[in-house]
């Protein structure tokens, strides 16, 4: 863990009526941003550093404003200097939805149910301030598994294949996000805090929003690269959504749609955590995407992408969910 603290911390929190107080760093994440509790006698805060130009948190500010003017707990902003990518934020404590689960397992289908009550939430606002998920986007999304894990597995597959196959899918889902809800892109147990309680649920690391599909953050949630959501959990939410919005099979394709995008699009991703960013760790996660791929690929709305897969990916590479990464 980096422990260096930023030049400018003690400027920004004077200013900001912080003065005097300690400055503690906290375990980073998949990105260049850092996080560092602020501690003081009258309380604490977070302060984020997101400094450009490799991050930018005017995203980041303008997602959690638009959150917070309508009812979702993102934190709440205390100061802020984007030039120098510092905020400095509510803190919401340390009961995290991943390590609160791993502690009281018994409380999963509560916890679970309350997390898809902020997104039914979430879906009942007009699309927020925020750019269209597009097939662009989507297909751009999704080559990050051609362009990172296949040369991994010194691979050679077919390219122009792959992004016919992937509009072929997505195209059928465009026309039911329109005109949208906001998605957070990274809605799951790790990005979700419990405050005072199990039905109050505070946001993090909703900075990529954006607006699309209501099955999208559904998605992140219920097939979580980083925990283990058991298919019958995962069976008994999806019902639950589906009897608070009286969805139906287009939706379950979507959602089996989207989570075929999502999981290939994080493979790639943390291959390119490892080879681009030098954090093998996350390697460790792709055993269990995989197999969340291989679960969506079933769907008969993905028939043209499991197809693909068919004829690039080598059964047995398949076989063991991934293949091997030598770090």
């Amino acid at each position: 863990m980096d422990l260096t603290i930023p030049s400018g911390v003690d400027a920004f929190l004077n200013k900001a009526g912080w003065i005097g107080a300690t400055v503690e760093p906290l375990p980073g994440d998949a990105s260049f941003r850092r996080y560092f509790r602020i501690r003081r006698s009258a309380g604490n805060a977070m302060l984020m550093h997101a400094p450009p130009p490799n991050e930018d948190p005017e995203p980041f500010l303008r997602a959690a404003k638009w959150l917070d003017a309508n009812g979702l707990r993102a934190p709440h902003v205390l100061a802020e200097d984007p030039a120098q990518g510092f905020v400095l934020l509510e803190d919401f404590g340390d009961v995290r939805m991943r390590e609160y689960l791993d502690a009281w397992p018994q409380d999963e289908e509560e916890v679970y149910r309350h997390a898809i009550d902020a997104l039914l939430q979430l879906r009942k606002l007009p699309a927020g301030p925020f750019t269209g998920y597009t097939l662009a986007e989507y297909q751009r999304e999704a080559r990050l598994f051609i362009e990172w894990y296949v040369p991994t597995q010194s691979l050679y597959v077919d390219g122009r294949g792959w992004n016919a196959a992937w509009e072929e899918v997505l195209s059928h889902l465009l026309p039911r996000q329109r005109p949208g809800v906001t998605v957070l892109r990274d809605y799951h147990a790790e990005n979700i805090m419990l405050l005072n309680g199990l039905d109050r649920q505070g946001l993090l690391d909703f900075q990529d929003a954006l607006n699309g599909h209501p099955a999208y953050d559904l998605v992140s949630l219920l097939q979580d690269a980083r925990r283990d959501v058991s298919p019958d959990l995962e069976a008994s939410m999806l019902d639950y959504y589906l009897q608070k919005t009286g969805e139906g099979d287009d939706f379950l394709a979507d959602y089996a749609r989207l989570g075929a995008q999502r999981n290939a699009k994080i493979v790639g991703i943390f291959v390119r955590l490892w080879k681009r960013d030098g954090k093998p760790r996350y390697l460790d996660y792709i055993p269990r995407v995989w197999a969340l791929l291989e679960r969506d690929l079933a769907h008969p709305a993905l028939a043209p992408v499991a197809a693909w897969f068919d004829a690039n990916i080598p059964a047995d590479l398949r076989a063991s969910m991934g293949g091997s990464f030598t770090v």
